[in-house]
């Protein structure tokens, strides 16, 4: 009988066209794969917490993995070797042993993702936080923050045509913090549709800006249409920083 562990993680996704193996891209879940299969001499198939799309990064990721391998948690040459053959933009922090019905995707209770905003010219932000140099009100912005924990349909914020069965999430925590020069949205909830933090981002710059009314926030919400909400900010200052779990998952 096989072990199953999950692996903690981070990567940069700037060089990866999102987590999830496809047939002409390179993703961080086919490289992962092909190391963890290299290095363990056996078959390896890696699931994932979930789908981040092309460009953005995780700072915190969880996946899973079947193994003959017993004690691969406290094996350090393994965890060595592992990020040894790993490229640079790609870490394995831990590998933990859980129950053989634990599950990286579906047994997440939570997930938090950042957002990062830059507003003076930062050459060494350039592949990690989006540049914005016009002026944006943080306290309009997190007043119009508020008003995200009464829905729960998000359709709004969502990619079209995805293959989802519900647009249905719980938000949970969603709030701006500014540092120096830079702005940090930090968003938690139960889950995420496609394109659903950078949607909200771009929505509640327009806000900031004063382009939208807080009325008009909560109109776009409860119309479902995405079309009513703002641009999609790039992806590359997005960075998922934390997933939750039951501690009856680990052994």
């Amino acid at each position: 009988m096989k072990n199953r562990y999950f692996i903690q993680l981070s990567y940069k996704g700037t060089n990866y066209h999102g987590w999830q193996i496809q047939p002409n891209a390179i993703s961080v879940q086919e490289v992962l794969t092909k190391t963890f299969s290299t290095v363990l001499r056996e078959t390896i198939e890696i699931t994932g917490a979930g789908r981040t799309d092309t460009g953005v990064h995780a700072s915190y990721f969880i996946a899973h993995f079947n193994s003959a391998k017993e004690n691969l948690h406290s094996d350090k040459k393994a965890l060595f070797k592992l990020n040894s053959f790993l490229p640079k933009d790609i870490a394995i922090h831990l590998i933990l042993p859980v129950v053989n019905e634990a599950h990286a995707r579906f047994d997440a209770t939570s997930r938090t993702y950042q957002y990062y905003i830059h507003q003076q010219k930062d050459p060494f932000l350039l592949e990690s936080s989006y540049f914005l140099p016009q002026k944006l009100s943080i306290e309009i912005m997190n007043k119009a923050c508020k008003f995200l924990f009464q829905f729960t349909d998000f359709t709004s914020f969502s990619k079209l045509h995805t293959d989802v069965k519900t647009n249905n999430c719980k938000i949970t925590e969603a709030f701006w913090a500014q540092k120096d020069h830079k702005l940090i949205f930090t968003i938690t909830a139960d889950r995420f549709l496609r394109n659903m933090v950078r949607a909200i981002v771009g929505t509640l710059i327009d806000v900031g800006k004063n382009n939208i009314s807080q009325e008009d926030f909560i109109q776009i919400i409860e119309k479902k249409n995405r079309s009513d909400a703002g641009v999609s900010v790039p992806a590359h200052g997005l960075f998922l920083t934390n997933i939750t779990y039951d501690d009856k998952l680990f052994i």
